[in-house]
């Protein structure tokens, strides 16, 4: 009998494609979002009725006693562009209901979680892969940046039509009297009345917009190194720092890229008396430029803030979590 032990039974190979415990990034991303939305959907309302110019015309007149209507002059000045937000808000919860305040909340659901996941998932495996086949497996800043884009595209092709949803759903109340309709209703009628590329408005806003989700993911990588250096690893410093990391990558990248949020949602406005007035990327920047001014591209931008910001806090403060969770185990 031979004295030399058997050889070593193989273990299955691992799939080379992907990293190890590549989902986690697709749940951790999609749990991070649906919270993120959730706890900030009245400040997407009030942004989302800010940009439009539906919303704006309807509030540029004042009633007056006999049926005439004046113009209001309203304030300037960024101070008063978050009394604006707060009096919306007010007027949404007293005029229409605190229900009001979720409007469009279901489709952002169903937009955020599909989204955030394939975002995240697309990002987190994309970095690894992008290091590991062309940087000898080391990241830096332009693979966080290639990573962030390649997110970006994915993301935005595969849910605009839900954002399409939401954005009519938002809008509702500005031209229509009663019982707001569903959101089968509202994609029903999108595809009744502008057939299936209805449900594409704003998508090459959204591309424009990937300049947004490569600033915030490049930005956020940076910070949060910083930060992990300065606090040192583990504890409440760095979470903290992870936090304050997130949030600050935000409002850089929001304040950077936020005209191409004004021109998504015209786009995607409903037909005013069966007619399309804004018809294409180029053809909305000029015509918002030549009747409102430069200064509509930034149109809901307090309420956008006040709404992305902790949003982002809250959306990587729970992704982190559920990474940390899944290497503990």
């Amino acid at each position: 009998m031979s004295d030399e032990l058997p050889p070593p039974v193989a273990s299955p190979a691992r799939n080379s494609f992907l990293p190890a415990k590549s989902w986690q990034h697709f749940v951790a991303g999609g749990l991070g979002g649906m919270c993120g939305a959730i706890v900030t959907s009245p400040f997407d309302v009030v942004k989302t009725r800010l940009q439009s110019s539906l919303y704006q015309e309807h509030h540029a007149k004042l009633s007056v006693p006999g049926g005439a209507t004046v113009a209001v002059r309203k304030p300037g000045g960024l101070l008063w562009n978050f009394v604006e937000t707060a009096h919306i808000i007010r007027d949404i919860y007293r005029d229409e209901s605190p229900r009001a305040l979720f409007k469009g909340l279901g489709p952002t659901l169903v937009g955020v979680i599909p989204a955030r996941s394939i975002n995240f998932f697309t990002y987190g495996n994309g970095k690894q892969l992008i290091a590991t086949h062309f940087n000898h497996g080391e990241e830096n800043s332009y693979v966080h940046l290639t990573a962030a884009a390649l997110a970006g595209i994915v993301t935005g092709t595969a849910t605009n039509p839900i954002w399409v949803v939401k954005t009519r759903l938002q809008l509702e109340r500005e031209h229509h009297h009663g019982r707001a309709p569903g959101s089968w209703a509202m994609i029903t009628r999108i595809l009744r009345e502008e057939g299936v590329r209805g449900f594409y408005k704003g998508l090459s806003a959204s591309y424009l917009g990937v300049t947004e989700g490569t600033i915030q993911w490049t930005l956020y990588e940076r910070l949060k190194k910083l930060t992990r250096n300065v606090e040192g690893k583990g504890g409440a410093g760095e979470w903290f720092g992870m936090l304050g990391s997130a949030g600050t990558a935000k409002c850089v990248a929001s304040l950077i890229t936020y005209p191409h949020e004004v021109l998504r949602t015209r786009l995607r406005q409903p037909l005013v008396d069966g007619k399309v007035k804004y018809t294409g990327l180029v053809q909305t920047f000029r015509l918002v430029l030549a009747e409102e001014g430069a200064k509509a591209l930034y149109g809901g931008l307090s309420a956008h803030l006040m709404r992305v910001v902790p949003n982002a806090a809250v959306m990587y403060s729970i992704y982190e979590g559920v990474l940390s969770w899944g290497e503990s185990r």
